[in-house]
């Protein structure tokens, strides 16, 4: 959810506004909106990087898997030539020992690279996991944010009833919502 840039401005404007009524409780609801306005940037910057993290992790483990693919490529050659080889080897003749070795060289390469292509797909899932955590961190915090935007509109409601409890109030409670639910993203 994207803010504008001069949002923090409107809000000290409103404050500055009430605070020449010389009304205790419009001063208290004003400072309410101000705290809830740093508690949603900061949800919403930890929102952009989580974000930014799911792309990261979503890139890397693509990155990943065509490492896993090209080393499965390879694994395929090798095994290939191994069985080539073998069938040359099981000819006899003079070079049958020859075709022997590179069988044996290639069935030892066909097993480094098995391992390897294994462990690519281990650690492209590993980044897919980490992926689905951001994304899921996220959305908790989208709707957290949106709970604290709520809250700042309504805590305003207040100020324009001129002194309306009932929307402070439930201001506070969206805004605590809100607030755990960001909290709750990170457990």
């Amino acid at each position: 959810m994207e803010e504008s840039p001069t949002e923090h401005f409107d809000h000290a404007q409103h404050a500055e506004h009430v605070a020449h009524t010389g009304d205790s409780f419009l001063t208290r609801v004003s400072i309410t909106i101000a705290i809830l306005a740093v508690i949603a940037a900061t949800v919403g910057s930890l929102e952009t990087i989580e974000t930014a993290a799911t792309i990261g992790e979503k890139n890397a483990a693509v990155l990943l898997q065509n490492k896993a693919t090209d080393t499965w490529n390879f694994y395929q050659a090798k095994s290939i030539k191994k069985n080539i080889y073998a069938i040359a080897a099981a000819q006899g003749g003079e070079a049958g020992d020859d075709y022997k070795k590179q069988s044996e060289r290639y069935g030892s390469d066909e097993k480094e690279l098995f391992a390897k292509g294994q462990e690519l797909e281990h650690q492209t899932e590993e980044k897919l996991h980490a992926s689905e955590r951001h994304e899921h961190r996220h959305h908790i915090l989208t709707i957290s944010v949106t709970f604290l935007h709520i809250s700042i509109a309504i805590a305003t409601i207040s100020i324009i009833m001129r002194g309306r409890r009932w929307p402070w109030g439930l201001s506070i409670a969206l805004g605590a919502l809100g607030t755990l639910g960001a909290a709750f993203a990170y457990l």
